[in-house]
């Protein structure tokens, strides 16, 4: 089990959709693929096409989404207190504490943004 990133989803779905082709490998190799409720209200927000939501809704449906709830929350406030300059990275701790609170990877083409978070462990995907 894997949890994406806003990133994955946004270059999967949208033109060019450069990472398309290996998602799907992704998914036809029987990896499941979760996607949390704050990737989808990031996802949302961004300028998307009628056509890139039918895409999400049919490879990652909204009713599937792993739900950001009390547990992520909590921990995403610790890793908040905890990191070195926090602010502006809410949205990228959130996602984390989704990966940390399930004990997944988490698949990000950001690396960098992500890699000072204890606790969480990103996915090697080509």
């Amino acid at each position: 089990m894997i949890l994406l990133d806003t990133s994955v989803l946004i270059a999967s779905l949208t033109s060019p959709k450069s990472l398309l082709n290996v998602l799907q490998e992704t998914l036809w190799l029987g990896e499941r693929l979760i996607v949390p409720t704050i990737v989808l209200y990031e996802w949302w927000r961004g300028p998307r096409l009628e056509q890139e939501l039918r895409m999400q809704e049919t490879v990652f449906p909204t009713e599937l989404a792993t739900v950001f709830g009390a547990a992520e929350a909590k921990i995403a406030a610790q890793l908040y207190r905890r990191i070195s300059r926090p602010r502006g990275r809410e949205m990228d701790l959130a996602i984390a504490a989704c990966a940390i609170a399930r004990e997944v990877p988490l698949w990000t083409l950001n690396r960098k943004d992500f890699a000072d978070i204890p606790g969480l462990t990103l996915a090697r995907i080509p």
